[in-house]
């Protein structure tokens, strides 16, 4: 698979559709050609302490940030019906399905997901575990700043041009 978005979310709370930030990354022909980032107010609007401390971003941040269908709408169409792929994807998928469902908007049927290529492909302790920052240091891959969905989305887009 050469072409195809990396895609990331972070969450305010523990509810699955509270996404604060999103982070696409855009590969065509097996090369990173565009990305796209934004902070979104999430839904519902609170912050979990335990949350902020992964992410850093607070309610703050986000207060005057657009909300989900806006980003949704442009990320989708930015895409142009590239698969979608995303490191656990079960997370991201989850969360950008429970916000599409609040939002009255179709979410994407699946993602492709770089842990089960991991899993698949990397026999058992080679790699310290299959977390996104562990198959980066086996792959020597710069993951800039865990945690930001950016730089998350860019490691995973990274992860699905060796694995995928």
């Amino acid at each position: 698979m050469n072409s195809f978005v990396a895609i990331d979310v972070e969450t305010a709370n523990f509810e699955p559709s509270s996404i604060c930030a999103i982070g696409a990354v855009k590969v065509v022909d097996g090369t990173i050609t565009d990305s796209y980032y934004s902070l979104v107010k999430p839904e519902p609007d609170y912050y979990s302490w335990r949350c902020v401390g992964v992410h850093g971003i607070t309610q703050a941040d986000t207060e005057d940030a657009p909300c989900f269908d806006r980003v949704w709408r442009h990320i989708d169409a930015w895409a142009a019906g590239m698969p979608y792929v995303a490191h656990n994807a079960a997370f991201d998928h989850k969360c950008i399905s429970a916000a599409c469902r609040i939002y009255r908007m179709d979410a994407p049927e699946s993602f492709l997901c770089t842990l089960k290529a991991a899993r698949a492909q990397i026999p058992r302790g080679m790699c310290a575990s299959k977390s996104l920052d562990s198959l980066c240091d086996f792959f020597g891959i710069n993951l800039r700043k865990h945690h930001n969905a950016l730089a998350d989305a860019e490691a995973c887009a990274k992860l699905a041009i060796i694995l995928l």
